[in-house]
């Protein structure tokens, strides 16, 4: 059977700074004004791995994932918070499946699914 306590689900979300209301309340016949503070287009990502109790090795970088940024995260944040034996379990992004990936992980004595 398997062990939940060596799932380590792995998944990144992320946000764009320019997102502001394009609508707003004001009494009738007074105009809305507004600013929209940090309204550049820019991308922020957070990466994390979550195991059945608690999340672990957070990330965030500047701009979308890319498959450089996905290994530094594994190498650098992801291997050194791994057991021996745990599974770590990704989507199928396509910047995910870099070999290299897979091979940090195997270092690592995990598997990738």
């Amino acid at each position: 059977m398997l062990d939940p306590a060596r799932l380590v689900f792995i998944d990144e979300t992320a946000v764009s700074t320019n997102l502001a209301r394009v609508r707003g309340r004001a009494p009738r016949g007074v105009r809305v004004i507004g600013t929209v503070p940090l309204g550049a287009w820019e991308t922020i990502t957070f990466v994390a791995a979550l195991r059945h109790n608690k999340m672990t090795a957070p990330m965030v970088v500047e701009g979308a994932m890319t498959g450089e940024m996905i290994l530094a995260y594994v190498e650098q944040c992801l291997v050194p918070t791994l057991r021996r034996n745990d599974i770590v379990v990704m989507d199928n992004c396509r910047v995910h499946m870099g070999p290299a990936i897979r091979e940090a992980l195997e270092k690592a004595h995990a598997t990738l699914r």
